[in-house]
C-alpha cells in the first residue's frame, strides 16, 4: 500500500513549515537572509533498469537554501552600525577563528576593539599613527583613542591687496613741490606709523598657540636705492604675541624689518627682500621666538611667510586668505566609516585622520556557506575560498555608516506559503486515511 507517499510527503510538508516559521521568527533579525525548502521526487530503480510506468514512492528534501538577496537599509543612532549594500559579508574573528557575517551591528570593548554581540572582532586593514592604511592581510580593527600629536608651525601663506593710494606714514601734503617727508619710527602700538596689519596663530613644537601679527608699512621709492622709478615699495614688521621680532645682528638693517616688497606698474608683486629662499622669490623668512619650553623659534630656523599672488591696486586694503600648516594637539571626538570603509576620526583641533578599513569578504558560491547561528558563517569546500578585499572594489558592496540592513524575510509571501504548506501537510494525510481506508477494506473481504 502507498503508506510510504503519504508519509514521505507529511515529512516534506513539516520540514517546509519550519523553514517557513524560521524565516518569520526571524524578519526583525539584522542581516538574516532567508532560507528555501527545495523538494525532489523519489523512484525505486528497476533490476532490469528503469520502467516507463514506475510509480513514484514520495519526496525528500533535495536542500535548504539560503537566499543571499539584499535587504533594506535602516538608519540608526549608531555610528558603529554598518550596512553592506551590496555583495560581500563581514569578516569577524574568534581568537583567529575566522566566520562571515552579514550583520553590521558593531561596537567598541574596553580595548578599543570593534566587536559585535557575541565578542567577535570585525577585521580590516589597520593604519599606522599617520593614517597609512596596511593593506596585505586583514586583522582585527582597533580605534586608536589617543590624542592626535600636535604639528608645527612650517609655512603661512598671506593673499592680499595692498592699496597702491596708500601714503607714506608721516608724509605731510605738498604746499610746494617737491612734498616734504617726514620718517616716523615704526611701533607696533602707534597705527599712525603704519598702513595696515593682519594677524594668524601659529603654532610651535608643543601645539602652543602664538600670535603672529605682520604690519605693512608704504616706503617712498625714491629713498631706495637702486630702485626703478615705476616701482611700489612696502616695509613689512612682524610681532608674536606682542613682541616686535627683529633680525639676527648679521641680517642686513634695519634689524626690525623682516624684508620688504617690490611692485610693478600693473600692481603685481615683482618679489620680497630679502627672499626666503632663491625658489621662494614672494616668499619672507620669519624667525619666531617661544618661551614655552618648545623648539624655538618655531619652525627652525624660519617660518616661511609666503605672499605669492598679493597684489597693490587702487583699491582698500583686503585680505582675501590667511593661512598657516600647523596645529594643536587634539582629541578624538567621533569617527565614521565611509563607503570604501574607511573609519576616519574627526579631532577637536579640527584635523581627521584615517584609523583603519574595515574589509568585506565574498565568495564564488555564497549558498555554499555553513550556518553557525548567531549571524555567523563559515567557509566550506562547496562555497569556495573567501575573497578578501575592501569595500566598493571587484564585486563588493558598499557601505554605509549608522544604518543596518533588515532581514530579507519576505513576511506577506511567506504568510501564503504558510497556508500552502499547511493545505499540503493536510492533503498528505488525507492519503494516508484513505490507503487507511482501503487497507480496512482489504481485511473487511476476510
Amino acid at each position: 500500500m502507498g503508506f510510504q507517499q503519504g508519509l514521505s510527503g507529511l515529512n516534506a510538508a513539516s520540514k517546509s513549515l519550519d523553514v517557513i516559521g524560521n524565516n518569520i521568527a526571524n524578519a526583525n533579525t539584522v542581516g538574516f537572509k532567508a532560507a528555501q525548502a527545495q523538494f525532489s521526487d523519489v523512484f525505486a530503480n528497476s533490476l532490469s533498469g528503469a520502467g516507463g510506468s514506475s510509480v513514484g514512492i514520495g519526496v525528500k528534501i533535495a536542500g535548504i537554501v539560503q537566499q543571499f538577496t539584499q535587504g533594506n537599509i535602516s538608519s540608526t543612532n549608531n555610528p558603529l552600525d554598518i550596512a553592506i549594500n551590496g555583495s560581500g559579508f563581514f569578516r569577524m574573528s574568534n581568537n583567529g577563528a575566522i566566520t562571515y557575517s552579514r550583520n553590521g551591528q558593531f561596537q567598541l570593548d574596553k580595548n578599543g576593539g570593534i566587536v559585535n554581540a557575541a565578542g567577535l572582532q570585525l577585521t580590516g586593514y589597520v593604519a599606522d599613527a599617520n593614517g597609512v592604511l596596511s593593506t596585505g592581510a586583514a586583522a582585527p580593527l582597533i580605534i586608536n583613542t589617543s590624542d592626535i600629536p600636535p604639528k608645527e608651525t612650517d609655512i603661512a601663506t598671506a593673499l592680499l591687496n595692498l592699496d597702491s593710494r596708500a601714503l607714506v606714514p608721516g608724509t605731510q601734503l605738498p604746499v610746494a613741490a617737491p612734498p616734504v617727508i617726514v620718517p616716523i619710527a615704526f611701533s607696533i602700538s602707534d597705527p599712525l606709523t603704519y598702513n595696515n596689519a593682519t594677524s594668524v596663530a601659529v603654532f610651535d613644537s608643543l601645539g602652543n598657540s602664538h600670535v603672529l601679527q605682520t604690519f605693512y608699512v608704504r616706503v617712498d621709492p625714491a629713498t631706495r636705492v637702486p630702485v626703478a622709478p615705476a616701482t611700489a615699495q612696502w616695509d613689512v614688521f612682524a610681532s608674536v604675541d606682542g613682541v616686535l621680532i627683529t633680525k639676527p645682528a648679521t641680517a642686513p638693517a634695519p634689524a626690525d624689518v623682516m624684508g620688504t616688497l617690490s611692485f610693478n606698474a600693473l600692481g603685481k608683486l615683482t618679489g620680497a627682500t630679502p627672499p626666503f629662499a632663491a625658489t621662494d622669490p614672494n616668499a619672507l623668512a620669519i624667525a619666531i621666538p617661544v618661551t614655552s619650553g618648545a623648539v624655538t623659534p618655531i619652525s627652525t630656523p624660519t617660518i616661511k611667510f609666503d605672499l605669492t599672488g598679493t597684489t597693490q591696486f587702487g583699491s582698500t586694503f583686503s585680505v582675501n586668505s590667511l593661512k598657516q600648516d600647523g596645529y594643536t594637539s587634539g582629541k578624538l571626538s567621533k569617527f565614521n566609516t565611509g563607503k570604501d570603509g574607511t573609519i576616519v576620526g574627526s579631532y577637536t583641533n579640527g584635523k581627521t585622520s584615517v584609523l583603519g578599513q574595515v574589509a568585506l569578504a565574498n565568495f564564488t558560491n555564497p549558498n555554499g556557506l555553513q550556518s553557525l547561528g548567531d549571524n555567523q558563517w563559515t567557509e566550506t569546500s562547496t562555497s569556495g575560498p573567501s575573497l578578501v578585499g575592501g569595500p566598493t572594489s571587484g564585486s563588493l558592496g558598499a557601505l554605509t555608516s549608522s544604518a543596518t540592513e533588515d532581514s530579507n524575510t519576505d513576511l506577506t509571501g511567506d504568510l501564503v506559503n504558510l497556508i500552502t504548506a499547511q493545505r499540503i501537510y493536510q492533503a498528505n494525510a488525507q492519503t494516508i486515511k484513505t490507503q487507511d481506508q482501503v487497507l480496512q477494506t482489504l481485511v473487511n473481504l476476510r
